[in-house]
C-alpha cells in the first residue's frame, strides 16, 4: 500500500515556529496521511534571496530552516518518504546530503528540476542525464535512491517528435535514475498524464497529486478560464486511474502538492479537504 504524504512546500505560510510546525504536522497525522516529503531549503538555513526569490514564485518557505525537522516529524508520527534537493548541491557535498536522507530515515532524494537550464538543447540534457546517472550511482552505495521530479519545462521538444522528458527517460540508467511523477505539471503541458504514466512503469517509485480546475461560480466574464490547483476530486484531472495505475506498479507514496489557490487561503484546509480523496482512493 502507498504511502500518503504531504509535500513540505505547502506549509512555508503557515509555519514560523516550532510550535506552528508541531501544530501543522498533528493536523497532517490526524487527517489521515502517514508522512511528509521535506525540502532541502526548508530543513536547513538558506541565503535571505533564495528565500525571496521562492516568495516571489509563490512557494515562501518560511523560517523553518532553524529547526529541529527530525524531531518533530517524529514527535507527529509520520514518516519522510523523500527529500527534495538540487543537482548542484547533490555534486559539490553528496556525503551531506547522504547522512541527512539516513538521519530521517529514507531512501529516496529527489531532484526538482533546473534552473536557467535549456530543456530544448540536446547536448546541455545529455550531459544533464549523464550527471544524473553519476550521482545516483554514488548515492546507490549509500542506500539511498535518486528520482527526477518534473513541472512542465521538460516536455518542451528536443526533436520534432520528442520531448525533454522522453530524452531523459532514455538516457537515464534505471538502476541509478528512476521518477517522481506530477501529473498536475504534466497536464498543464498538454501531454495526457495517464499515457506518460503507463509508460513510466515501475520507474514511476513517487507521485505528485493536485487536481486542477476553477473555483469559479456563476457566469464567467469571457469564455476562457484560467485553470488552477484544486483540492483533490474538485478538479477536472482522472485522478482515480491515475491512483490506480501507481498502485499496479507499486509506487512507494503518493504526495499531495498544491501551489496555490487553496480553499479560504489555508494550505492546512486544502490538504485536509484533499484528505478524503486520499483516505478513499490510496
Amino acid at each position: 500500500m502507498a504511502i500518503k504524504a504531504v509535500q513540505q512546500i505547502m506549509l512555508g505560510s503557515v509555519i514560523k515556529s516550532e510550535a506552528d510546525a508541531r501544530k501543522v504536522l498533528r493536523k497532517i497525522k490526524a487527517a489521515g496521511y502517514d508522512g511528509i516529503e521535506l525540502n532541502g531549503f526548508m530543513i536547513r538555513p538558506i541565503p535571505f534571496i533564495v528565500r525571496i526569490l521562492t516568495k516571489f514564485a509563490g512557494m515562501p518557505v518560511g523560517k523553518g530552516g532553524k529547526f529541529d525537522w527530525s524531531t518533530l516529524v517524529k514527535e507527529a508520527g509520520l514518516s519522510v518518504v523523500a527529500i527534495h534537493e538540487d543537482l548542484g548541491t547533490l555534486k559539490r557535498e553528496p556525503e551531506t546530503v547522504i547522512e541527512e536522507a539516513k538521519s530521517f530515515g529514507t531512501k529516496y532524494v529527489v531532484i526538482t528540476g533546473m534552473y536557467r537550464f535549456d530543456y530544448s538543447d540536446e547536448v546541455a540534457l545529455y550531459q544533464l542525464a549523464q550527471d544524473l546517472n553519476e550521482v545516483g550511482r554514488q548515492l546507490l552505495q549509500h542506500g539511498i535512491h535518486l528520482l527526477y521530479h518534473n513541472h512542465n519545462c521538460e516536455f518542451r521538444k528536443v526533436t520534432e517528435d520528442k520531448t525533454a522528458y522522453e530524452f531523459l527517460l532514455e538516457h537515464t540508467n534505471p538502476e541509478y535514475v528512476n521518477f517522481e511523477f506530477d501529473s498536475y505539471w504534466v497536464a498543464e503541458a498538454g501531454i495526457d498524464p495517464l499515457m506518460l504514466m503507463q509508460k513510466l512503469g515501475d520507474r514511476l517509485k513517487l507521485y505528485h497529486i493536485n487536481d486542477r480546475g476553477t473555483r469559479l461560480k456563476g457566469p464567467s466574464m469571457t469564455p476562457i478560464l484560467t485553470s488552477d490547483s484544486m483540492e483533490l476530486g474538485y478538479g477536472n484531472m482522472n485522478l482515480t486511474a491515475m491512483v490506480d495505475q501507481v498502485i499496479s506498479v507499486g509506487t512507494d507514496a503518493v504526495i499531495l502538492e498544491t501551489h496555490k489557490n487553496w480553499v479560504d487561503g489555508s494550505p492546512v484546509k486544502s490538504l485536509e479537504i484533499s484528505a478524503e480523496f486520499m483516505n478513499k482512493n490510496v
